[in-house]
């Protein structure tokens, strides 16, 4: 039986339409899932139990960001954000200006516990549990991100403290941490329990500090440039010890005194009597017990009082084998000369201490041109933004 032309002409249209969109399937699936996100829902989050000091004030950002983990900035404002459990990186835009974001993408959904991410040079970089990956001027191609080029590869593959933060520092190298890949353990492969650096371009890889457990969060001092990072002490020692902390390197090659000693005196139970604490490179300062401390920036901007610039706050995600929880906080460490002279709580509110409930777990800091800063959850899925006026 002949069709009517006119139905000829349909099926012919549904045909080629089926054509073109199982191409485009095919090449989104090749390329990696770019997917834009209005935001257009107010969250639903107790704001008002965070405790800040008098004339701060904090608010919302993003929200929906899965596992909110690393930060960094974009030459031309787009905030990336890495994560750790899920496979994702995304990138943020506030296009008007009114310091909340409207336009979420995600850049790819593929990636191996994304958990660092850097930007130099219109590129951006991402850490995975063992390589480096680098994506080629990804402000301009935000739409249709590049094929990742492979910076370096040949990084350990266990997932124990695999996730990695890493950051450019003055000298224009990248530094990337390894984690020691256990709880408390020696390892024969020196690359564990470290802070390693290479050129850009992956070249010239080195080990750069020492006996660091964890350290997911480091900075450079203003005005000396030296480098500070927190880690993240041993558990199943108790409640109360060791401290996690905040340490300083003088000079490359340091050893911060991992798995041997803790907090500068305290002998490990299994391999302390290997080496003497005064062998190594005390903390500069101690920071509460299984606290977690995680970023770490120093302020420099000029909307916030003098008190706080120059000083390092440090987001605290919080503790997970502590009979009563501590942290889920940002604190504020004074720096005078050089050296810490003080530790205080600067926001606090993600923990009921009373009912031990938690509504967020602040992982990453991040200071924006106006001097206001950008704090990321993991717990909660948001960015906050805290900024100050003078009443």
């Amino acid at each position: 039986m002949n069709l009517p032309k006119s139905l000829n002409l349909f099926v012919l249209v549904v045909l080629l339409s089926i054509f073109v969109i199982s191409c485009k399937q095919t090449k989104e699936e090749k390329k990696g899932p770019v997917i834009e996100e209005k935001v257009t829902t107010e969250v639903r989050l107790p704001l008002d139990r965070l405790k800040l000091p008098e004339g701060f004030k904090i608010s919302i950002y993003a929200e929906g960001i899965e596992e909110a983990r690393s930060m960094a900035m974009g030459d031309n404002g787009t905030l990336f954000v890495g994560n750790r459990k899920g496979k994702r990186v995304y990138a943020i835009q506030d296009t008007d200006g009114d310091y909340r974001a409207d336009n979420i993408m995600v850049l790819d959904t593929t990636f191996t516990v994304p958990n660092g991410i850097a930007f130099r040079n219109g590129s951006l970089y991402v850490a995975e549990v063992n390589r480096l990956l680098r994506f080629d001027n990804i402000e301009a191609n935000l739409y249709n991100p590049p094929e990742p080029v492979v910076v370096y590869d040949d990084y350990p593959t266990e997932f124990h403290h695999g996730w990695k933060y890493i950051a450019f520092g003055p000298d224009g190298k990248l530094y990337v941490p390894v984690g020691a890949p256990c709880n408390i353990c020696e390892s024969e492969d020196e690359r564990f329990a470290s802070i390693t650096r290479m050129d850009p371009d992956g070249t010239n890889r080195e080990i750069y500090a020492h006996g660091v457990r964890n350290t997911v969060g480091f900075t450079w001092h203003p005005e000396t440039g030296e480098l500070w990072f927190t880690d993240n002490g041993r558990d199943m020692m108790g409640d109360d010890i060791p401290p996690c902390e905040l340490n300083r390197v003088s000079e490359a090659g340091q050893h911060f005194g991992y798995p041997y000693c803790h907090g500068g005196t305290i002998k490990d139970p299994e391999f302390g009597d290997k080496f003497p604490c005064a062998d190594f490179v005390p903390p500069a300062q101690n920071l509460g017990p299984h606290t977690a401390p995680l970023g770490v920036k120093f302020y420099t901007g000029n909307m916030f009082p003098e008190e706080y610039r120059g000083h390092a706050f440090i987001a605290e995600h919080g503790s997970w084998n502590r009979s009563s929880k501590i942290g889920y906080r940002i604190s504020l460490v004074k720096v005078e000369d050089n050296k810490a002279v003080s530790y205080e709580t600067f926001l606090d509110g993600w923990l009921d201490e009373a009912s031990q409930e938690v509504f967020g777990r602040p992982v990453d800091l991040l200071q924006l041109d106006d001097g206001s800063m950008l704090i990321s959850d993991d717990y909660g899925n948001i960015i906050y933004r805290v900024s100050y006026e003078k009443s």
